[in-house]
């Protein structure tokens, strides 16, 4: 109802707004049947991402010229209703084809995204584009034939004054660009290196992905690696009861050690929460965010000695773990040999790190740590007895760990019979176990071994068959790109490694890098496919340039909605930037095309520039409008599940509200400076229409 609204405000017939506003329900319904012909599943941010604005543009372009066209009938051509309407048609299927290809172009390289991302953002894709296929058939096929059925003879269209005020300025202020157009293309020129210095300089933080908000907090306690059970259900049930005693905690489960079917390889050390959360209603003024609830969950933990805490949710856990081999948001792997040096090395790394504003949750994985009794035999002192140091050795065995001395059958069911020493608790207890030597003498194994007690490894980590040791760590009140860049520089500068020593960066800064590098590759892939189109289309480098150079700027407008949000740029972001420079080529198409017709027909560049903006300046503010509105919902929500998609919204809102006025001021600005008169233009269309 609001975009019928808003389209009758702007195209003054009723009939012809509600004619576009069909294209919406024919676009989904033809993505719903090519999404299920396909087998592919329509998630939350399919749906989320789909662009009101994006969807009807081609309908409004068309629509907009039918109706102009009606409006303003020759006399002196005795054309029935369905003529004009087909030259109408005829004039703009064009751009409108074209457009709608390049949105679909750009969307393009989230097909090739790999691992999370790609499952995350592929069945968008696939929606969205089926969504524009549609969009295109009811633009060209459909919606004329519709107009056919609901206009009879000339109409008239309502004329919003706000519109025609806005249009007579807009006029005024294109003569006053044209007259200043050094001033006018210098202007665009601060916008470019302001645009560089938000995109390059670091002010708008980077991450993998938004954190999708799970609406509970799994906690992580980590205690000395020989902790025993006692300790660990002690720690348990203390820091159990400080959580619950957080108001916004519904319920807290905790576990000790590992599961019972065995696929976790933790000890007693290991403690993990689930804290179930109410809704954010229910929360205190004083937590408005998670990561304010996590720090003050944090800083009451923290007043039981002795253990590491890591902060994650259930679902986000198991996943990076996965990722990375690491109980842990994000690790450093240190690859190396010797456990000794491993250990002395992480501290170093740990110490770096630990002054670095939004690192959180530090702490390393001990590999060293559990005690180990051990037996160094005495050959001199074996030798004065007569004992053998085989013997020695079984003696340790037996006591220890037992030996199979037979087997007891009980049907085919066969069980070994184990001797071993009883009562062997300590190293006292194995230091009186005596062995008979071949004098008949019992000598305790005291006398024969050096037995000490001393710090082994308790877990030895490997990958890629060389041992490593994990420093876990979080990001919390900072950008994830530029935290883990200054902790690599830090530690670089710091920590001197040994021969044969390395450190792998691993967690989502692995996965931010890889995404980065593909889309790195595949963009501007992707960028010159759509200047291939856009010169399929005009038949001349000068428009293919032309519209790509304004399309450049289009960006400027997503990293300030992505600042004054304080949104990090992320994948999701990302993909928003894509769909807007597909947006941003639409623009230029339908504007540079009838510019190009007005100048076929005999009009100077300036007449022609200043006539065809200001009459393709209806329809680009509808477009931008309806899509503004289409998903500034997504872009505002907060509620659990639209973490993923507001970033995507927000840089297509703020990015469209800007590129407004970059295409309406800069385009025919820019299009006056370029243009000469040997242009290639295109054929003239005996259709067209002039106001």
């Amino acid at each position: 109802i609001l975009v019928s609204v808003i389209l009758f405000l702007f195209l003054g017939n009723i009939r012809g707004a509600l004619i576009v506003t069909l294209t919406i329900p024919f676009a989904l319904l033809f993505a719903s049947i090519c999404l299920n012909l396909r087998h592919i599943p329509a998630n939350l941010l399919s749906l989320g991402a789909l662009d009101f604005g994006m969807i009807v543009e081609g309908a409004i372009v068309m629509i907009e010229n039918i109706v102009r066209m009606l409006s303003h009938r020759d006399p002196e051509r005795n054309e029935t209703v369905a003529q004009r309407i087909g030259a109408a048609a005829h004039e703009v299927q064009r751009p409108v084809f074209y457009s709608i290809a390049i949105i679909i172009v750009a969307y393009l390289p989230i097909f090739t995204l790999q691992r999370v991302e790609g499952r995350l953002f592929r069945p968008m894709a696939w929606t969205v584009a089926f969504a524009l296929l549609g969009a295109l058939l009811f633009a060209l096929l459909i919606a004329p034939v519709l107009c056919s059925l609901a206009f009879k003879g000339t109409i008239k269209e309502w004329k919003n004054p706000a519109l025609d005020l806005l249009n007579r300025y807009y006029r005024s202020t294109l003569d006053w660009c044209f007259a200043h157009l050094d001033f006018t293309l210098a202007m665009g020129l601060v916008a470019v290196a302001i645009m560089l210095f938000l995109g390059f300089g670091g002010v708008v933080g980077s991450e993998f992905l938004p954190h999708l908000d799970e609406g509970a907090i799994w906690v992580r306690g980590t205690l000395a690696p020989s902790s025993g059970p006692t300790a660990g259900i002690d720690l348990a049930r203390r820091a159990r009861q400080i959580l619950a005693s957080f108001p916004e905690a519904k319920q807290v489960v905790s576990q000790v050690g590992r599961p019972d079917d065995g696929s976790d390889a933790s000890g007693f050390y290991n403690t993990e929460f689930f804290v179930d959360l109410w809704p954010r209603a229910r929360w205190r003024s004083q937590f408005r965010t998670k990561d304010k609830l996590i720090a003050s969950m944090d800083e009451a933990l923290n007043k039981l000695p002795g253990v590491d805490w890591n902060f994650s949710q259930p679902i986000s856990d198991n996943v990076e773990e996965a990722v990375s081999g690491v109980k842990g948001e994000l690790a450093v792997k240190l690859f190396g040999t010797d456990l000794k040096t491993l250990e002395q090395k992480a501290d170093e790394i740990q110490t770096a790190m630990a002054k670095i504003p939004g690192v959180a949750d530090l702490g390393t994985f001990q590999v060293r740590g559990q005690p180990n009794v051990n037996l160094v035999v005495d050959r001199a002192a074996a030798d004065r007895f007569g004992i053998n140091v085989s013997d020695v050795q079984e003696a340790v065995e037996t006591a220890v760990g037992g030996k199979p001395v037979s087997q007891i059958l009980i049907g085919e069911q066969r069980y070994d019979l184990v001797k071993r020493q009883a009562a062997c608790r300590d190293g006292e207890d194995i230091a009186a176990i005596r062995i008979l030597a071949p004098s008949g003498e019992r000598v305790a194994l005291g006398q024969l071994c050096e037995i000490k007690l001393e710090d082994g490894a308790s877990t030895i980590y490997r990958e890629g068959n060389s041992r490593y040791i994990a420093i876990k760590y979080s990001v919390r009140g900072r950008d994830l790109g530029s935290t883990v860049r200054q902790a690599i520089d830090e530690v670089h500068q710091k920590v001197q490694l040994p021969e044969g020593y390395h450190l792998d960066w691993t967690g989502e800064y692995e996965s931010q890098q890889r995404a980065n590098r593909r889309l790195a590759v595949i963009v501007p892939v992707t960028i010159l496919l759509m200047a291939f189109i856009l010169y399929s289309a005009f038949n001349s480098w000068k428009w293919v340039s032309l519209i790509l150079a304004v399309v450049g700027l289009s960006p400027l407008g997503g990293l300030f909605s992505l600042l004054l949000t304080g949104t990090h740029f992320s994948v999701s972001s990302g993909l928003g930037f894509l769909a807007l420079i597909g947006v941003s080529v639409e623009i230029g198409v339908i504007m540079v095309e009838y510019i190009n017709q007005l100048r076929v027909r005999g009009r100077s560049v300036l007449a022609a520039a200043k006539e065809g903006a200001s009459l393709r300046l209806r329809p680009i503010m509808m477009t931008m409008l309806v899509a503004t509105l289409g998903l500034l919902p997504a872009a505002m929500s907060h509620d659990i599940g639209s973490d993923s998609q507001r970033p995507f919204a927000i840089v297509i809102v703020g990015g469209l509200i800007v590129e407004l006025f970059i295409s309406i001021i800069l385009l025919p600005a820019l299009y006056v400076f370029w243009a000469r008169p040997d242009d290639i233009l295109p054929e003239l269309e005996s259709t067209f229409v002039e106001e």
